[in-house]
C-alpha cells in the first residue's frame, strides 16, 4: 500500500517551500516596519494635554467622625 514518493514531487515542494519561506521574511519584514512606525506615529500626532483645573487625585477626602 505504499507509495513512493516521486522526483516531481519533492521538485514541487522544493518549490513551495521555499516560496513560503520567502514570502513569511517578506511579510515579518514589512510587519516590523510597520511596528516600529506605529508608535512615533501616535506620538508624534498626540496633542499635548492641558489641564482644566486641579487634579483631584491629589486631594485628600475630609472624614468625619
Amino acid at each position: 500500500m505504499g507509495t513512493s514518493l516521486t522526483p516531481e514531487f519533492w521538485e514541487r515542494f522544493a518549490v513551495l517551500l521555499l516560496l513560503a519561506v520567502g514570502l513569511t521574511g517578506v511579510l515579518a519584514t514589512v510587519f516590523a516596519r510597520l511596528a516600529d512606525r506605529l508608535p512615533r506615529h501616535r506620538a508624534h500626532s498626540a496633542a499635548p494635554r492641558v489641564s482644566s483645573g486641579p487634579d483631584r487625585s491629589d486631594h485628600r477626602m475630609p472624614v468625619h467622625s
